[in-house]
């Protein structure tokens, strides 16, 4: 089948000449592909961890040893998704994120941002590595057990970080009624 921009293309999430690299709180969501429950299930409003659900936890908490200005913050895995909040800081000064505003790109500033890992790179990055791993162990190759695209949303301030840190700590509790339970009433 030939490309066909009406069928084929992609909604973006992203906001239109954000700078994705710049220190701040981003809100990161990734669904497995086809919503599917492989990551573990809910018992009394707790996520139990499948043993791929471990391995996606696991690629988690390891993206600051990859990206060196990624800090996480609250996360938690679902049985089919993950939701998390990424920090990235200046790695030049170790400063702590500020709350980013929408800036529109700044040729002057592109060789600052450089060296600076974004968030689409932090999410390819942790999408990739849990696929490879969860593909080994199910012995799949190129499976894809993601899709596609992810939803992002750029932290504004300090009650919206708040906000979203309940929402998440929340989340297995209100499993019944998520909108990525396959299952919901």
């Amino acid at each position: 089948m030939s490309y066909n921009p009406q069928i084929h293309h992609r909604n973006s999430f992203r906001l239109q000449g954000y700078d994705y690299t710049q220190p701040g709180a981003y809100f990161i969501t990734s669904v497995i592909n086809h919503r599917e429950c492989i990551l573990g299930f809910i018992e009394n409003g707790e996520t139990r961890l499948s043993h791929l659900g471990l391995v996606v936890r696991q690629a988690w908490l390891d993206l600051p040893q990859h990206y060196p200005n990624a800090v996480l913050d609250e996360f938690c895995v679902m049985p089919n998704h993950i939701h998390g909040i990424i920090l990235l800081t200046d790695e030049n000064y170790g400063s702590k994120p500020a709350v980013p505003s929408i800036t529109k790109p700044n040729p002057l500033e592109a060789h600052s941002h450089a060296q600076r890992h974004g968030i689409p790179e932090i999410v390819r990055g942790f999408k990739t590595y849990s696929a490879r791993r969860i593909n080994q162990i199910r012995r799949t190759a190129s499976v894809p057990v993601w899709q596609r695209n992810y939803y992002e949303h750029v932290i504004r301030n300090e009650q919206d970080l708040d906000r979203i840190r309940q929402y998440i700590f929340d989340n297995p509790m209100k499993w019944e009624l998520d909108r990525e339970n396959p299952v919901r009433p």
